[in-house]
């Protein structure tokens, strides 16, 4: 874990709510999966986003506008600095992959997927993305996929663009290892039709985001979790998924 002062470099928005900010700092030992906490002006607890990417010395973070917080990040420009706690949680495990790969995201837990996928086609590993949104104007990142050389598949719930669906229309009951982030009924669903060979990245509300509030603290087959300590990854076998 880093806590230091991140420089933006950029902030802008890609797409519907979703924004995509560069920022220059200490990146080394950041791994897939894992995550940041910000110190947002104004804002009491600090807010956990996951880390998309890291390239040198620049981490890329998007989010998505839900509330006062992630509001108030996107009016923050070029030159401006934040506290961030970064290099939190654990992140994939990305030696449990095959020579094949299934990586599948919903809305906004795709981010942690590109730089998961980076590192497995940088390992020869052949990637196949499912992602899945709501309607065409929340799509994003399918061309950062496809450049890396994935095979990328989209849909939408109202069949604005790609299939129309989610996306267990699009996976069979025979599938590789896989590793997932996304709204918990999309992992139930995700786990339910293909089984638990995989992780999945849980999304919980964090306080402290370092294991001591408990407050994201989830039930697994083998007892209580705090999903930013011994999460945000998960294996799929290890969780709960009846309703």
């Amino acid at each position: 874990m880093d806590n230091g002062q991140w420089h933006i470099v950029s902030n802008e928005r890609i797409a519907e709510r979703i924004y995509r900010m560069t920022l220059r700092g200490e990146t080394e030992g950041i791994r897939p999966g894992q995550f940041v906490e910000i110190a947002v002006p104004d804002c009491y607890l600090r807010r956990p986003i996951s880390v998309c990417d890291i390239n040198g010395d620049i981490m890329t973070l998007v989010y998505k506008v839900v509330g006062k917080g992630t509001a108030i990040l996107t009016q923050m420009h070029a030159g401006e600095t934040l506290d961030i706690l970064a290099g939190l949680g654990n992140g994939y495990d990305l030696s449990k992959a095959g020579d094949e790969v299934l990586l599948v995201g919903g809305g906004v837990g795709v981010p942690p997927l590109v730089y998961a996928a980076k590192e497995l086609r940088k390992q020869g590993k052949r990637v196949r993305v499912v992602m899945g949104f709501n309607t065409r104007s929340e799509v994003f990142a399918e061309q950062v996929f496809e450049e890396m050389g994935c095979r990328v598949e989209v849909c939408t719930m109202d069949g604005s663009y790609g299939t129309r669906g989610v996306v267990t229309d699009l996976l069979s009951a025979n599938e590789p290892y896989y590793y997932a982030c996304g709204p918990l009924p999309m992992l139930k669903a995700l786990m339910a039709k293909i089984g638990t060979n995989g992780e999945v990245s849980m999304e919980e509300r964090m306080g402290c985001g370092v294991g001591i509030c408990v407050g994201c603290s989830i039930e697994t087959k083998d007892g209580i979790k705090r999903v930013c300590k011994e999460g945000p990854e998960f294996n799929a076998g290890e969780l709960k998924i009846e309703d």
